[in-house]
C-alpha cells in the first residue's frame, strides 16, 4: 500500500481530526484513512447511512417553502 504525507495542515484541522479520532476510538492515522475512504469511495450503504443521519438531524424541523424563497429573491432584483 502507498503512504501519504500531508504537510502544512492548519492547526484547527489537526485539532478537529484528533477530536474526531478520539470520539470514534481510533488513532489519528486510522481516522484520516477512514475519512479518505468515506469521501473517495462512497457506496450505496454509505449513502443510506448518511441519509438516515441527515433525517435524524433534521427531524421535527419545519419544511422550508423553497418556492417562496425563490419568489422573494426574484422580487428583490
Amino acid at each position: 500500500m502507498a503512504q501519504l504525507l500531508v504537510r502544512q495542515v492548519d492547526d484547527e484541522i489537526v485539532t478537529a481530526l484528533k477530536a474526531r479520532a478520539s470520539a470514534h476510538g481510533r488513532s489519528v492515522e486510522a481516522e484520516h484513512r477512514a475519512i479518505l475512504e468515506q469521501v473517495l469511495r462512497p457506496t450505496a450503504g454509505d449513502f443510506a447511512q448518511r441519509a438516515a443521519e441527515f433525517r435524524r438531524q433534521t427531524a421535527g424541523r419545519t419544511p422550508i417553502d423553497t418556492a417562496a424563497l425563490i419568489r422573494e429573491a426574484r422580487d428583490e432584483r
